[in-house]
């Protein structure tokens, strides 16, 4: 019987200062300081809460925790929202090329994605091509919301961009939706943490509403969707949008009843919902085969070790399954095969690959 693996299907890693070009801190865009304390842009800086932000302490981090493989997101920052086109463009190619690399040297340990700019579709496609076909990258990371190019903010699931899920579905790809920029178009002040707290739900949920109602989890049949953070609002208001939906069938007009997405397939949610009765919703909207371990390490939001909270990797579902919530097995899926189901859908040779690779018997990358 093959060993139980555990994968985390949400993860992030930054460059260490001296792997970032130059030209990124010239223009703004990104850049993490020299005592590695902060990554920075142009007016705003985070602190670098724990070190496992960067590769070798990542590796000692995981190890600690016994987790065998991370699927490393793209870094928000680097969505490309607002920048000229140039520098978006070789600032999210910066980001490819890192995460390509990390997956090339280290592919025992991380799969990694690529992010494209969606407001230039063309480039995207391009772009899409060139990772998967030369990079050998397998995930499109996506913003929930990005910036056109006349400065209108749309949802990712607009119809404009179905050439891009076109080619994800062409590709077999896994896509991760991801919400930030939040405070560039909603219009409050960034006081109390609220754009992570409260506004990044409500734009995983909105992301979701559109795909839905767009049908494209079966449009699209060959790519599968994550979103991040549980889609925690997602679960909460589905109610409100079927009574919606049954209640003024005029605004939606050749839409796809919410129903129709409710535990499809082809539709994730990582387990990142802070709270056993978040997670229980979520089990019981989408089922427990929809649901895929997601740590958001190294992050304060993500599941990370904590003396203020009790807090450790994996600590939400060792929860959940005291509380009966979910049985050992699921337990044990939600770590492993659901996240690989998600990279590589119904691929059979794929997900052997997939396996072997972190079980480090490919013979390389």
């Amino acid at each position: 019987m093959k060993r139980k693996l555990r994968i985390n299907g949400h993860s992030h890693l930054l460059p260490y200062p001296e792997e970032i070009p130059q030209f990124m801190q010239d223009k703004g865009i990104f850049w993490v300081d020299k005592d590695r304390k902060y990554m920075l842009q142009k007016d705003w800086s985070r602190p670098v809460t724990d070190s496992s932000f960067f590769l070798n302490e990542k590796l000692e981090w995981m190890e600690r925790f016994k987790i065998d493989h991370a699927v490393v997101l793209n870094l928000s920052q680097l969505y490309g929202n607002g920048l000229r086109v140039e520098e978006m463009k070789q600032a999210l190619r910066f980001q490819n090329d890192f995460n390509a690399k990390v997956q090339h040297d280290n592919p025992s340990k991380f799969t990694c994605g690529f992010v494209v700019h969606p407001g230039f579709v063309r480039g995207a496609l391009w772009e899409m091509e060139r990772c998967v076909e030369e990079l050998g990258m397998q995930l499109l990371c996506l913003p929930t919301h990005y910036m056109d190019t006349i400065g209108t903010w749309r949802c990712i699931f607009d119809e404009e961009n179905e050439p891009i899920f076109e080619m994800a579905s062409k590709y077999n790809l896994a896509v991760e939706i991801h919400p930030y920029d939040g405070e560039k178009f909603i219009k409050l002040e960034n006081t109390a943490w609220r754009f992570h707290l409260i506004w990044m739900l409500a734009q995983c949920a909105d992301a979701y509403h559109f795909l839905t109602l767009n049908g494209y989890a079966d449009k699209y049949p060959n790519m599968r969707t994550c979103f991040a953070h549980g889609g925690q609002l997602a679960q909460i208001n589905l109610g409100r949008r079927i009574q919606g939906f049954d209640g003024r069938p005029d605004l939606f007009e050749g839409k796809t009843h919410p129903r129709k997405s409710v535990g499809h397939k082809n539709i994730f949610f990582d387990t990142l919902l802070h709270d056993t009765g978040g997670l229980e919703l979520l089990v019981k909207n989408q089922g427990s085969k929809q649901v895929l371990m997601g740590l958001d390490d190294p992050y304060p939001l993500g599941e990370m070790e904590s003396a203020v909270q009790s807090s450790y990797p994996g600590k939400i579902l060792d929860l959940a399954v005291e509380q009966k919530i979910i049985t050992s097995e699921e337990c044990d899926d939600i770590w492993d095969k659901n996240v690989i189901q998600w990279l590589c859908g119904d691929d059979d040779a794929a997900k052997k690959k997939l396996v072997n690779r972190i079980l480090g018997n490919d013979g390389g990358s």
